[in-house]
């Protein structure tokens, strides 16, 4: 289960952003996961609830949008979105020439602080 490490990678990421600009608490945090990240969001919002305890982030909400996969095909130009976690050809004309534009990302968008 590495939405263990990822979620206080997290932790170590915004409680260090929030004491730079000054702040003592966090109250949210918004985060973009793709779909084909590996990341499965439930997981990591339990590992979150689990790890941030006595942080300044310990009654912060965490947000996740998921962003679905996204490609454009090389052959027949098809750009395509899927919540599929994976796609193996276009399917608009079966290639398996195509370029993954969106879907992959960790993205943390921003916080509440105060």
């Amino acid at each position: 289960m590495h939405e263990v490490s990822i979620a206080l990678n997290l932790l170590e990421i915004i409680t260090a952003q929030c004491r730079k600009e000054g702040y003592s608490r966090i109250d949210a945090v918004r985060i973009k996961i793709g779909r084909a990240s590996g990341i499965m969001p439930d997981a990591l919002a339990f590992a979150f609830e689990a790890t941030k305890g006595d942080t300044i982030a310990g009654n912060a909400l965490l947000e996740i949008e998921e962003v679905p996969l996204t490609g454009n095909c090389r052959d027949c130009g098809a750009v395509f979105t899927t919540e599929a976690e994976y796609v193996l050809a276009c399917p608009e004309c079966a290639s398996q020439s195509f370029l993954m534009t969106a879907g992959r990302e960790l993205d943390i968008i921003d916080m509440e602080v105060s």
